[in-house]
Protein backbone atom coordinates (compact mmCIF):
# COMPACT_ATOMS: atom_id res chain seq x y z
CA UNK A 1 0.00 0.00 0.00
CA UNK A 2 0.85 3.61 -0.95
CA UNK A 3 0.06 6.65 1.47
CA UNK A 4 0.53 10.14 1.72
CA UNK A 5 0.24 12.19 5.65
CA UNK A 6 -0.53 15.32 4.98
CA UNK A 7 -0.90 17.72 8.15
CA UNK A 8 0.82 20.71 9.44
CA UNK A 9 1.57 19.39 13.04
CA UNK A 10 4.63 17.48 12.75
CA UNK A 11 3.33 15.44 16.10
CA UNK A 12 0.58 14.25 14.17
CA UNK A 13 2.34 13.58 10.96
CA UNK A 14 4.87 11.26 12.92
CA UNK A 15 2.19 9.80 15.14
CA UNK A 16 0.42 8.32 11.76
CA UNK A 17 3.35 7.78 9.87
CA UNK A 18 4.86 5.47 12.78
CA UNK A 19 1.56 3.59 12.54
CA UNK A 20 1.03 3.08 8.93
CA UNK A 21 5.08 2.28 8.48
CA UNK A 22 5.02 -1.49 8.92
CA UNK A 23 2.05 -1.66 6.49
CA UNK A 24 2.50 1.36 3.98
CA UNK A 25 5.22 2.98 1.70
CA UNK A 26 4.51 6.83 3.23
CA UNK A 27 5.29 10.10 1.73
CA UNK A 28 4.52 12.91 3.59
CA UNK A 29 3.48 16.71 2.76
CA UNK A 30 3.01 19.68 5.28
CA UNK A 31 0.21 21.98 3.14
CA UNK A 32 -2.68 20.80 0.39
CA UNK A 33 -0.52 22.67 -2.23
CA UNK A 34 2.43 19.85 -1.06
CA UNK A 35 -0.61 17.24 -0.81
CA UNK A 36 -1.86 17.79 -4.62
CA UNK A 37 1.70 18.21 -6.03
CA UNK A 38 2.84 14.37 -4.19
CA UNK A 39 -0.72 13.34 -5.86
CA UNK A 40 -0.23 14.19 -9.26
CA UNK A 41 3.26 12.97 -9.23
CA UNK A 42 2.11 9.62 -8.26
CA UNK A 43 -0.62 9.44 -10.47
CA UNK A 44 1.81 10.51 -13.49
CA UNK A 45 4.38 7.96 -12.47
CA UNK A 46 1.81 5.09 -12.00
CA UNK A 47 2.20 4.92 -8.48
CA UNK A 48 -1.06 5.72 -7.16
CA UNK A 49 -1.15 6.78 -3.34
CA UNK A 50 -4.01 3.99 -2.05
CA UNK A 51 -4.44 5.73 1.32
CA UNK A 52 -4.40 9.89 2.08
CA UNK A 53 -4.51 11.03 5.52
CA UNK A 54 -5.71 14.66 5.06
CA UNK A 55 -5.80 17.29 7.97
CA UNK A 56 -8.27 19.42 7.10
CA UNK A 57 -6.59 22.52 9.11
CA UNK A 58 -3.54 24.05 7.19
CA UNK A 59 -1.88 26.89 5.99
CA UNK A 60 -1.86 28.29 2.36
CA UNK A 61 -4.51 25.48 0.93
CA UNK A 62 -6.59 23.47 3.67
CA UNK A 63 -7.55 19.79 3.13
CA UNK A 64 -10.91 20.38 2.21
CA UNK A 65 -9.66 22.70 -0.95
CA UNK A 66 -6.51 20.13 -1.72
CA UNK A 67 -9.13 16.93 -1.50
CA UNK A 68 -11.63 18.96 -3.97
CA UNK A 69 -8.77 19.40 -5.90
CA UNK A 70 -7.01 15.73 -5.78
CA UNK A 71 -10.79 14.78 -7.06
CA UNK A 72 -10.73 16.75 -9.52
CA UNK A 73 -7.46 15.38 -11.17
CA UNK A 74 -8.58 11.61 -10.84
CA UNK A 75 -11.40 12.64 -12.38
CA UNK A 76 -9.34 14.69 -15.09
CA UNK A 77 -7.36 11.43 -15.61
CA UNK A 78 -10.08 8.93 -15.77
CA UNK A 79 -9.70 7.57 -12.70
CA UNK A 80 -12.65 4.85 -12.07
CA UNK A 81 -14.25 5.69 -8.82
CA UNK A 82 -13.60 2.04 -7.27
CA UNK A 83 -9.68 3.04 -7.96
CA UNK A 84 -9.99 6.41 -6.07
CA UNK A 85 -7.57 6.97 -3.43
CA UNK A 86 -9.66 6.20 -0.19
CA UNK A 87 -9.12 9.29 2.21
CA UNK A 88 -9.07 9.57 5.69
CA UNK A 89 -9.86 12.62 7.02
CA UNK A 90 -8.15 13.90 10.45
CA UNK A 91 -8.99 16.80 12.57
CA UNK A 92 -8.97 18.10 15.74
CA UNK A 93 -12.33 19.45 14.75
CA UNK A 94 -15.42 17.49 16.13
CA UNK A 95 -17.64 19.88 13.83
CA UNK A 96 -20.67 17.65 12.03
CA UNK A 97 -20.54 21.21 8.98
CA UNK A 98 -16.78 19.83 8.19
CA UNK A 99 -17.33 16.40 8.71
CA UNK A 100 -20.36 16.98 5.99
CA UNK A 101 -18.30 18.75 3.93
CA UNK A 102 -15.62 16.32 3.17
CA UNK A 103 -17.90 13.92 2.93
CA UNK A 104 -20.33 15.14 0.96
CA UNK A 105 -18.90 18.11 -1.11
CA UNK A 106 -14.96 16.54 -0.91
CA UNK A 107 -15.67 12.89 -1.47
CA UNK A 108 -13.97 11.70 1.73
CA UNK A 109 -14.07 8.03 2.78
CA UNK A 110 -13.33 8.28 6.38
CA UNK A 111 -13.27 10.85 9.60
CA UNK A 112 -10.89 10.24 12.44
CA UNK A 113 -10.81 13.24 15.22
CA UNK A 114 -7.15 13.74 16.80
CA UNK A 115 -5.37 12.16 18.43
CA UNK A 116 -5.64 9.56 16.23
CA UNK A 117 -5.87 6.32 17.88
CA UNK A 118 -3.64 3.10 16.21
CA UNK A 119 -6.56 0.72 16.91
CA UNK A 120 -8.98 2.86 15.06
CA UNK A 121 -7.01 4.21 12.05
CA UNK A 122 -5.79 0.33 11.47
CA UNK A 123 -9.22 -0.63 11.88
CA UNK A 124 -10.25 1.55 9.28
CA UNK A 125 -7.86 1.26 6.88
CA UNK A 126 -8.94 -2.73 7.30
CA UNK A 127 -12.12 -1.49 6.45
CA UNK A 128 -11.50 0.63 3.31
CA UNK A 129 -10.02 -3.21 1.77
CA UNK A 130 -6.82 -1.36 1.84
CA UNK A 131 -4.94 -4.53 3.86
Amino acid sequence: MRALIVDDDFYSRNMIHEILRPVARCDIAVNGEEAIEAFRRGLMAGEPYDLICLDLLMPELDGQQALREIRAIEQECGVAPRNEAKVIVTTMLDDEKETHDAFFLGGATAYLVKPIDEDKLMTEVQSLGLL
